[in-house]
């Protein structure tokens, strides 16, 4: 098949993308694995380790906006060729560093061509599929992210089992390398008919507050959400970055008739509005869930990083079964009643694993849960990108891109510090009254010790391991187990209550779904032009081919 024939079929396309995108979602669930290893490599301080982990989210989520926009105006095949080759180059980066601030430099970089990418994909979906084939296009990168979240740990254990904590990063060489050649070869040049001009002090404005929000949000809990240096504390950098954020919206409006970065008719779409909060929503469910349940796997049932992604894989494997079959659905009946029972799976799904959770509870007792959960994602990603983007003009593609994933990647920040602060806060809780009530098994000499050490531990800083340590208060060897045992029923008691907010959070989501609107694309999408690809003199066409012909123009109408 040659390189033309592969630009205009736009399942080839989508493959293509597909293996670049998944690089770089694997690699946020990769490096978790490996941080243990990579702090003795780098003999890195905890400040140090947070940082390796919180670098590449802070620039992801400040640049998406940015990144969608930027694919508009240059074109959605320039702009993820650039976050590839950026990507690949700050793996290689990653896996040579010598010591922790080279690793946080190069995550940072990553974030940066992560960034670039990550738009791109849904833009050029838009463009290249009719709305009533988008669904099950949209399908896949959905497919993608679940498996990354199952399939990281696995692969994650297994690299540095074998070749060291740099294979985490090397690995994506290869294969950025190889994608770099299809992406070349058999993605489309897509670009908008007109010249449009980047808003840079909206994107000043829009990166320096999405900066200090997520920095605030991330930091906060390590802080105690009090000072960081001298007068400067969590609260002022949160506030700053509202006020920042704030001017940019008031900044936006203001050019609404020009450039702006934001155009805010994306959200006259009701639709588009509707999802993205949605998207919101999906973001603080997933890191809320998997945030308390993948210490709970490790800590509280003792797996190692492996048999916990062992456990989750059934989950992943029911939504990537059940993902394309709901897309291909959502395009012949509409997405609403499919993501609306999606949702409503997803949540039920976690209230079943938050009522089986126990101390004592087998893994694969909790299966029926974790295929529950994925048989509701299956049938939320597909939908919610095509209902959001089903109204959407091609020449905005790009932008209405970088936002959904921006608000989404929000969310995910918000549940990390709500979450996070609610765990911390009753499982301190919870430690100092099992403590208490399991002291009367111990000799009368040892009682008050055993009291003191866990008073101070839930005080003075929690380190979550197999068991319950704090700096500074080891525990005598005799009432080690004790301790294992008392913080382990102590950590479900506090992840039963953590649990609540994403069920909760993903149910107010669905009760949204009520609101929108079955519909058909309004408008004409607007010229688009092929610009002649790398290695081919043939323009590749743009739209969806049917039987190697030229796309269908999108329909109008109005509301079904």
């Amino acid at each position: 098949m040659s390189p033309h024939s592969l630009r205009t079929n736009p399942w080839a396309v989508l493959a293509v993308l597909c293996l670049g995108l998944f690089m770089a979602l694997l690699d946020t669930t990769i490096v978790n694995i490996a941080i243990p290893a990579i702090g003795a490599g780098l003999d890195a301080s905890l400040d140090e380790i947070v940082w390796i982990v919180n670098a590449y989210v802070l620039v992801y989520a400040a640049l998406l906006i940015t990144a969608g926009r930027l694919g508009d105006i240059a074109g959605s095949k320039r702009l993820f060729l650039a976050g590839m080759v950026l990507f690949t180059l700050a793996s290689a980066l990653c896996g040579l560093a010598r010591d922790p601030v080279q690793l946080i430099a190069a995550r940072s970089l990553q974030g940066v061509g992560g960034a670039l990418m990550s738009p791109q994909p849904m833009a050029i979906i838009t463009r290249l599929f009719p709305p009533e084939r988008r669904g099950a296009a949209f399908a896949i990168p959905g497919i993608l992210g679940g498996l990354a979240v199952a399939t990281g740990p696995i692969l994650g254990g297994a690299l540095v089992d074998t070749f060291g904590w740099p294979a985490i990063f090397l690995v994506n060489v290869p294969v950025g390398a190889i994608s770099l050649a299809l992406v070349t070869l058999v993605v489309p040049d897509l670009r908008p008919g007109q010249r449009h001009r980047l808003d840079l002090f909206g994107v000043l404005l829009a990166t320096a507050g999405l900066l200090a929000l997520t920095f605030g949000l991330i930091e906060g809990e390590r802080y105690r959400w009090g000072t960081i240096v001298s007068v400067i504390a969590i609260p002022h950098v949160i506030e700053l970055g509202v006020l920042l954020l704030a001017l940019f919206l008031l900044v936006q409006y203001r050019r609404q008739d020009g450039e702006p970065l934001l155009p805010f008719e994306l959200f006259r779409h009701r639709n588009y509005a509707l999802t993205t909060g949605i998207a919101a929503a999906m973001g603080f469910a997933m890191l809320g869930l998997f945030l308390p349940f993948t210490i709970y796997l490790q800590s509280v049932l003792g797996l190692d990083a492996f048999d916990a992604g062992l456990t989750v894989l059934p989950q992943a494997v029911v939504m990537t079964a059940v993902a394309g079959p709901a897309g291909s659905l959502a395009d012949r009946l509409g997405g609403k009643h499919i993501l609306l029972a999606g949702l409503t799976l997803f949540a039920s799904g976690m209230a079943y694993l938050d009522m089986m959770a126990r101390a004592s509870t087998a893994r694969w007792d909790l299966l029926p849960a974790l295929l529950l959960m994925g048989a509701g994602l299956g049938c939320v990603w597909a939908p919610l990108f095509s209902i959001a983007m089903r109204q959407i003009e091609p020449r905005v593609a790009g932008t209405a891109a970088g936002v959904i994933e921006t608000i989404q990647e929000i969310g995910g920040v918000i549940a990390g510090a709500v979450v996070g602060a609610l765990l911390q806060h009753r499982l301190a809780t919870a430690l100092r009254e099992q403590a208490l009530r399991r002291s009367g098994e111990l000799p009368g000499e040892l009682r008050e010790q055993f009291l003191d050490a866990v008073a101070g531990a839930a005080s003075g800083g929690l380190h979550v391991e197999a068991g319950l340590s704090a700096p500074g208060v080891p525990f005598p060897a005799e009432i080690q187990q004790l301790a294992v045992e008392v913080f382990r029923h102590s950590f479900v008691d506090a992840m039963h209550l953590a649990l609540l907010l994403p069920i909760v959070v993903v149910l107010l989501a669905a009760g949204s779904c009520l609101a929108i609107r079955q519909e058909k694309p309004l408008v004409e999408p607007e010229p688009v032009t092929a610009a002649p690809s790398t290695g081919s003199g043939q323009d590749a066409r743009a739209g969806v081919p049917s039987s190697g012909g030229p796309a269908r123009p999108e329909r109008t109408g109005g509301e079904r």
